[in-house]
């Protein structure tokens, strides 16, 4: 061990240039703070709506501050990459007092590994191994990223198996270290449901997060046309900010579904979470989801497929497992536990014991600190 580094406080620098995951960089934040070391987060003003404050961590909105127009507008786009290169020039000299720079997004990858901080350890975590809906090069380009960094951090043995199998990442640079449940959520006075929502006695199917082509949202309103029968006596909710054209979607959604297509807040989270039987999440191709932590950290069974690193999180039996794209097994599933609440209660057991084990915070900080020091050696 470096001397200096054993017991002592180490400066860490996240940086999230786009705001891409607040509740993760939050909650990281803190878990560091609280395990001894000096945490500054790096980002720019979240354009939705209210964050977590800061709690022992500091915070700089270094990227972006001119940043105009409307979230997720062409002129917003426009003027964060015109600003982009000028404000990781600056945060390669505002970083000269950190011992560690650990990106957590770096969203221009054809030249974000040119601008790169120099003189101490870079780490990268891998979200997303490779971006999805990628522009022409963007793959390219993060895979050359992953060359000119220290390390890089996935959340699943599957995204590791990715990054030195399918991308020729060499095996001692990449690090797996878990998502952390999102139990911060569970601590917030829920938001009123509205009255629609909060006034149905049926038992309620959950599916939350962005509205995204790869989520499968189109597979789960089939597999909700399938139960026939049970889809009468239950609802679905689709609650998440869209991504894309849903009107389709809202058009041909059977009987019993909801829709909540907005971005949601914090407190509006915790109270559709609270009040879901069963979450699903039947995406097609994903690493691993923040949405799912979150249902870990509130104790829902879950219905996942065969994907990513979901089946790791299945085998530890918090969920159940069907194939991707298909409406039939993800029906039967669904049904199953809507009738089986022996078998809802054990998935929900076991949730709650890895939130607060396995994927809690403190042992995802843990991890990162043991990784920081070995960078630091």
């Amino acid at each position: 061990m470096a001397a200096g580094y054993g017991e002592e406080h180490v400066h860490v620098r996240l940086i999230d240039p786009s705001a891409y995951t607040p509740p993760y960089d939050h909650a990281l934040a803190n878990a560091l703070v609280r395990a001894g070391d000096r945490v500054t987060l790096v980002t720019s003003e979240f354009p939705y709506g209210r964050i977590p404050e800061p709690e022992g961590y500091e915070i700089e909105h270094g990227f972006y501050r001119r940043a105009i127009g409307p979230a997720g507008s062409r002129i917003r786009r426009v003027a964060k990459v015109a600003q982009h290169v000028p404000d990781m020039r600056r945060l390669r000299r505002t970083s000269k007092d950190a011992d560690i720079v650990h990106f957590q997004w770096l969203a221009v990858q054809q030249i974000d590994g040119l601008l790169l901080p120099k003189g101490r350890p870079v780490v990268l975590t891998a979200h997303d191994v490779l971006p999805r809906e990628a522009r022409p090069g963007q793959r390219d380009a993060q895979r050359r990223l992953y060359d000119r960094v220290d390390a890089v951090v996935v959340h699943s043995e599957h995204g590791r198996d990715r990054l030195i199998d399918g991308l020729d990442v060499p095996r001692e640079k990449v690090h797996v270290i878990a998502h952390g449940a999102f139990r911060h959520l569970t601590t917030l006075a829920p938001a009123e449901l509205p009255p629609a929502f909060a006034n149905t006695k049926r038992p309620v199917v959950l599916f939350f997060g962005l509205l995204r082509p790869y989520k499968g949202v189109d597979v789960l309103l089939d597999a909700w046309r399938r139960l026939g029968a049970t889809a009468r006596t239950a609802e679905l909710w689709i609650v998440g900010l869209p991504k894309m054209d849903v009107r389709a979607l809202r058009e041909s959604a059977p009987r019993g579904v909801r829709f909540v297509d907005r971005f949601v807040t914090d407190e509006e989270a915790a109270a559709y979470f609270r009040r879901a039987d069963v979450v699903v999440l039947p995406y097609r191709e994903i690493d691993q989801s923040g949405v799912l932590f979150t249902a870990l950290a509130f104790g829902r069974p879950m219905v996942l497929t065969k994907v990513g690193g979901f089946p790791e999180i299945a085998r530890e039996g918090a969920a159940e497992l069907v194939p991707p794209g298909e409406a039939g097994p993800l029906a039967r599933a669904l049904g199953t536990l809507l009738h089986d609440g022996t078998r809802r209660r054990a998935l929900a057991a076991r949730a709650s014991q890895l939130a607060s084990g396995a994927y809690s915070w403190d042992a995802v900080a843990a991890a990162h600190q043991r990784l920081y020091r070995s960078l630091l050696d």
